[in-house]
Parts: structure tokens; sequence; C-alpha cells
């Protein structure tokens, strides 16, 4: 004889057996759903296309804070020395891996000296006019990287590139000096050509009046 329970067990029997039959493949229907929204390809620039790539190492940037006497990360990424292909000038920029934030970004001048840390040979210290956060500031700089190797190839690109920038530098003032003097020598030229002549200096119309006058005065006698 069948108890009360048994609808029950059949029932759940029933509902664990359709649950376990796979869901139904959604149907193909060939429709065409058009967007709401229509989403243009954008160009993204970097601003870093007319410049070419002279050195590229990672490494791990700090930022002495004088406010607060120690070191601060600024980040860990690719730090690039970039070259502009018009100009001729070279900047340093360094972004951070995940958020490509600009962690450092300042022109390589002339006067631009890099030092080994004191106590660590894969890092070195530097100063400069920094605009990574949208404004001119005067930053000290440590940066670290992963070998004694990569530090020295830095150091050695960064004077490098700051006796060229003097060379040019002291091209540029003899350059000056020289279209200087002979803008000088040309107007002084054009000073001499231009003079007018002497009021005391006399003039071929009056001597030769005077001449034409001497015949009359002898006939007179």
């Amino acid at each position: 004889m069948a108890t009360e329970t048994e609808p029950t067990v059949l029932r759940r029997e029933e509902e664990e057996d359709d649950d376990s039959k796979p869901a139904a493949d959604d149907e193909d229907t060939g429709a065409q759903i058009t967007p709401i929204v229509l989403l243009q390809e954008v160009a993204v620039t970097t601003g870093e296309e007319n410049e070419d790539v002279l050195l590229e190492l990672k490494a791990k940037l700090y930022r002495f804070d004088k406010d607060g006497n120690q070191w601060k990360e600024r980040g860990v990424g690719i730090v690039k020395l970039l070259k502009h292909k018009e100009t001729g000038k070279v900047r340093l920029v360094m972004r951070q891996n995940k958020t490509l934030k600009i962690c450092a970004n300042h022109l390589v001048l002339s006067a631009m000296s890099v030092q080994e840390h004191q106590g660590n040979d894969k890092s070195c210290v530097w100063h400069a006019a920094d605009f990574s956060d949208g404004k001119l500031k005067d930053e000290t700089f440590c940066i670290r990287f992963a070998s004694v190797e990569n530090c020295k190839t830095f150091k050695d690109k960064i004077a490098e590139i700051a006796e060229g920038q003097a060379s040019n530098n002291r091209e540029s003032e003899e350059g000056n000096t020289a279209a200087s003097l002979i803008e000088k020598l040309s107007v002084g030229a054009k000073d001499e050509e231009e003079k007018p002549e002497s009021k005391d200096a006399p003039s071929f119309s009056a001597e030769k009046k005077g001449e034409d006058e001497k015949p009359e005065a002898s006939a007179e006698k």
C-alpha cells in the first residue's frame, strides 16, 4: 500500500529531472539589431609621435619631499629619453605602468648632471624643472634600476645629451655673434655711402662761374 509520502517523492524526482535537462539553445532568428549609440574610433595621442626614442629602461622613480624631508615614490614604469625630430630638444618622460600617469616630464639641458646615489650603485639622483603636474616645479629625483649596467647606461646617455646641448648652445652663440658683426659692418658701409657732401667744399658750378667771369674783368682794364 502506497504511503502519502510517495507523491511528494515522485514530484521531487520529476523536478530534479526537469532541472537536469539542458536548456534549449536560443534560436538564431537572423534579425539585425541596430545599436542605440554609434561609437566612433578615436585616435589616441601620447604627445610622443614627433619624437625618436633614444633610451628606454624600466625603473622606479622617487621624488624628494622637502616638507617631510624624505623620499616619496612616484611610481614604477618605463623611463624614456625622447628627441624631437624638428627642434632636436631632448626630454625625459616616465609613466606609471598600470595607470600610464606621467610621473616625470622635463627637458635634458646642458646644465643637468646625474650623480650616483650614496650607498646604492643601482640608483642615481638629479635636479630638474619638472612639468609632470602641469606646471614647472624644481624637483629632486632619484631613480633605481634593476641592474648596475642599466644605471650606468642611463647616466652615460644623459651626460652625452647634455654635452651635445652645450655644444649646440656654443655654436648658436657664435653664430649670433658673427651675424651681429656682419650686420654692424653692413650698416657702417651704408652710412659711409649716404654721407652728405661738406659745406666747405666748393661746388663745381661755383668754380665754373668764377672762371667765366675772369675774362670780362681783364677786358675792362
